[in-house]
C-alpha cells in the first residue's frame, strides 16, 4: 500500500505501477477525457488510471491529489517520450518545476541538494497540493488550488514540447481562467451576492498573477489567442462549466455562453455538449463528497464558516484591537460611516490600508496579511463595532 505522507512513496508507486493505461497512442482527446473521468479537473479525484488498482482506503485528504498529480504528470511525459525509466521522468519533472520560479514562492526551499530526486519531487508535489482543511490557519490563496492543479499538467506539456517554459505562460493561463470564470458567472440567470466572492476566491488562488482581467464584460473582449493546444481549450470550457454549475443547474443562457466560448476558441459543439453532461453527471454523483458542492451554496458556506473564525479571532484580540483602532481618528470615523452607508473606493482603500497596518502589530491577526487574506477584511470591518467594548461605539457617535 502506498502511503503518500511518508518519504519514499514515489519510488513505491513506480515499483507497483510500472505502466499506465493513460497513454492511448498519443491520443490527446482520449487522454483529456480520462483525466476528467478521474475528477482531477474538478479538484476531486475519485480514481486513478493504473493497471494495478490503487486502494485509497484510509488515506487522508491531501494524499489522493498528490498521487494523482504524479500519475498524470507521468502520463503527460509518456505522451512525449516512449520512455519507461521512472528516473528520467522524475529528473525532467524536477527540471520543469525548477523552471517555474513562482512569484513569492520558492518551490525548492525544502529541497536538499544531496537528497534523492524522488524525495525532492515528493516535497514539491506536497507543496503543490493544498486542501481547505482548517482554512483559518492555511494560506487563503490556496482555497481552490486543487481545482487549478491541471495548470501544472498544461505547463509541463508546454515545457516538454518546447524544451523550456515560456516566460509568461503561467501568468497568461491563470489570468485567462479567472477572466473566463468571472465572465461566465456574469451570464448566470439567477445571480447571488456570493458569485462575486467566488470570483475573488479564484483570483486569490492564482500563484503567478498579481491581478486578473475579471473586469471583462462580454465574450468579445476575451483574448484567448495565446492558447493553441486542445488541452488548454478543453480545460477552459470545463472550468467555465463547473463555475456555472455552482447553483446546481445550467440555464439556457448559461449553456449558450459555453457554446459561444467554444466557438471563439475553436472547440466543437460536441465537446461542449459532452462537457455539460459529464460535469453534471460527475458532480451529481459525488456532490456529497466534494466540499465545494456540499452545500446549497458552497461559497455562502465558506463565507459563513470564515465569518465564525474571524469573529473568534477578533474576540480573542479585542482589547489590543480596540487600543490600536482608537489610536487612529480617521479610521474610527470611516468605520462608523461604514455602518450607515457603503464606503466609496477611496475610503475603502484607506480602511484596508490602516487595518492591515494594525494587523501587522497583532500576531493572531496576521492571517489577514496572507495572499487572499484581504477577502476577510469586510468581515473584520463588520464585526469590529460588535465585538469591541460599548465605549467604542460611543466614541464613534461623538466623532
Amino acid at each position: 500500500m502506498i502511503n503518500a505522507s511518508s518519504p519514499g512513496w514515489i519510488d513505491k508507486y513506480f515499483f507497483k505501477h510500472k505502466k499506465s493505461k493513460f497513454v492511448l497512442t498519443n491520443d490527446i482527446d482520449a487522454f483529456y477525457l480520462k483525466v476528467r473521468k478521474t475528477g482531477f479537473i474538478y479538484g476531486h479525484i475519485v480514481s486513478f488510471e493504473t493497471e494495478t488498482p490503487i486502494d485509497t482506503k484510509g488515506w487522508v485528504q491531501n494524499e489522493i491529489p498528490k498521487v494523482a498529480l504524479l500519475n498524470i504528470l507521468h502520463a503527460t511525459y509518456r505522451l512525449h517520450h516512449q520512455d519507461e525509466n521512472p528516473g528520467h521522468f522524475i529528473k525532467k519533472a524536477l527540471d520543469f518545476y525548477d523552471a517555474m520560479h513562482p512569484q513569492g514562492f520558492n518551490l525548492f526551499k525544502k529541497v536538499l541538494p544531496n537528497s534523492p530526486d524522488s524525495l525532492n519531487l515528493e516535497k514539491i508535489i506536497d507543496s503543490r497540493v493544498q486542501t481547505n482543511i482548517d482554512i483559518v490557519s492555511k494560506n487563503f490563496s490556496h482555497i481552490v488550488t486543487n481545482a487549478l492543479l491541471f495548470i501544472d499538467v498544461l505547463a509541463f506539456r508546454e515545457y516538454l514540447t518546447r524544451g523550456e517554459l515560456p516566460e509568461k505562460y503561467l501568468k497568461k493561463i491563470e489570468e485567462s481562467i479567472v477572466s473566463v470564470i468571472s465572465l461566465s458567472l456574469k451570464t448566470k440567470t439567477n445571480k447571488s451576492k456570493y458569485d462575486d466572492l467566488l470570483i475573488k476566491l479564484f483570483e486569490a488562488s492564482v500563484r503567478y498573477s498579481k491581478f486578473s482581467n475579471s473586469n471583462i464584460q462580454n465574450i468579445e473582449e476575451l483574448n484567448l489567442n495565446y492558447f493553441s493546444s486542445e488541452l488548454e481549450k478543453y480545460y477552459i470550457i470545463d472550468m467555465a462549466g463547473m463555475s456555472l454549475w455552482s447553483d446546481g443547474k445550467l440555464e439556457n443562457e448559461e449553456s449558450y455562453f459555453l457554446y459561444k466560448l467554444a466557438e471563439k476558441i475553436g472547440v466543437s459543439d460536441d465537446f461542449v455538449t459532452n462537457s455539460i453532461q459529464e460535469t453534471n453527471d460527475f458532480i451529481t454523483q459525488y456532490k456529497k463528497e466534494i466540499p465545494f458542492f456540499n452545500y446549497s451554496n458552497p461559497v455562502k458556506h465558506f463565507y459563513d464558516q470564515t465569518t465564525k473564525n474571524v469573529e473568534t479571532l477578533i474576540t480573542r484580540n479585542k482589547n489590543r484591537l480596540f487600543k490600536e483602532i482608537t489610536g487612529s481618528k480617521e479610521l474610527m470615523i470611516l468605520l462608523a460611516t461604514s455602518t450607515t452607508r457603503d464606503l466609496d473606493e477611496k475610503e475603502k482603500k484607506k480602511v484596508k490600508k490602516q487595518l492591515l497596518e494594525i494587523c501587522k502589530t497583532i500576531p493572531s491577526l496576521t492571517i489577514f496579511l496572507l495572499p487572499g487574506g484581504s477577502l476577510l477584511l469586510p468581515i473584520l470591518i463588520k464585526f469590529i463595532p460588535k465585538m469591541l467594548p460599548s465605549a467604542f461605539n460611543e466614541n464613534l457617535d461623538n466623532e
